[in-house]
């Protein structure tokens, strides 16, 4: 069962508020590594309306998504490490969507076009998707304000300083990501070598859509529709469904998190499941900065893990996916 947590109260300015929810958070990211969260402020665009408004972007025609395609699926563009992919069949993962990064809300002062991980974000014009751009920004803030009371909140329960992992994350890179699962016919699935593709689940054997993994970073703020077909796998190795709330978020943690907290967090395996309906979800991935410093936290011991800089584990760590897959040399890392 995944718990749902009211994090209402660490909104509050006043700190005798957030005892409850940081003791459920604590519990969950210790015990199931998810957590459906609500009491989510009220002006902010978590709603459906929201979501619909930022998924609007897959009614565009096929010639101006291309436009918008990374340079692995359209060599013409410059874009390496934001913008869209597109559907590829044949593997176990089968989604088609775009990463979108900090330059959005924050403008193209966070950016350095020497390196991928902080590329600009390629984005439709204004004129294709009118207030697309403004309603992306909004929720891109939206969803740094939620993430940082959640890593506060988990910084108090670890005995640190509410702020102590604030700066890690000035200037991060924070993907917003858009993501359509359609369904899977027949012939596309015949064409899947991995037998893997297949599940037993009741009623009935059904087919994946997203494959097994646990996210790489920190902490992972998911919208979902009302499609359902998210899975996270339990302590007892039995997979479980995070079920489509509305009025609430998905959350979940990352490995580096995990390592980070020394396993107080818990990095969950997590899977989609197909139904031979579309399925939309929107994932926000809270990431550091690309020069922070991963360094054992002052409550362990200084050597539990070799410090490491955050850009050059996500690079590597991004190119074992399908949509990043051989582009590995397209980032240098940065000299230690």
């Amino acid at each position: 069962m995944i718990p749902v947590v009211d994090v209402g109260p660490l909104f509050d300015p006043d700190p005798t508020a957030w005892m409850l929810p940081d003791q459920a958070l604590s519990a969950a990211a210790r015990d199931t590594g998810f957590v459906c969260i609500r009491g989510l402020p009220s002006d902010e665009p978590f709603g459906a309306a929201g979501r619909a408004r930022l998924l609007a972007i897959f009614a565009l025609e096929e010639d101006q998504k291309r436009l918008l395609y990374r340079r692995k699926f359209a060599p013409e563009n410059r874009n390496i490490y934001r913008g869209w992919f597109p559907l590829q069949p044949g593997n176990l993962t089968s989604k088609e969507g775009i990463d979108i990064g900090g330059d959005v809300a924050h403008g193209s002062d966070i950016t350095v076009p020497s390196d991928p991980l902080r590329e600009g974000s390629p984005l439709p014009e204004d004129d294709r998707l009118p207030g697309w751009r403004a309603a992306v920004a909004a929720y891109y803030l939206a969803m740094e304000r939620v993430a940082t009371a959640l890593m506060r909140s988990l910084a108090r329960s670890l005995g640190l300083p509410h702020d102590y992992f604030d700066d890690s994350f000035r200037r991060g890179l924070s993907t917003l990501r858009l993501i359509r699962y359609p369904p899977r016919d027949a012939a596309e699935l015949a064409t899947v070598t991995d037998p893997s593709v297949w599940v037993e689940a009741q009623p009935a054997r059904r087919y994946l859509v997203g494959a097994p993994h646990t996210d790489s970073g920190f902490i992972t703020l998911l919208a979902q529709d009302d499609v359902g077909g998210l899975q996270a796998r339990s302590r007892d190795g039995h997979w479980i469904d995070v079920p489509p709330l509305e009025g609430t978020l998905v959350v979940n943690f990352g490995q580096v998190l995990e390592q980070w907290s020394t396993g107080r967090i818990r990095a969950t395996e997590h899977r989609v499941l197909g139904s031979g309906v579309e399925r939309y979800s929107i994932p926000f991935f809270y990431e550091a900065r690309a020069e922070a410093i991963i360094a054992p936290l002052p409550i362990d011991a200084p050597n539990c893990f070799t410090p490491f800089e955050y850009g050059d584990f996500l690079w590597k760590r991004m190119t074992s996916f399908i949509e990043f897959r051989g582009m590995e040399s397209e980032r240098i890392q940065t000299p230690r």
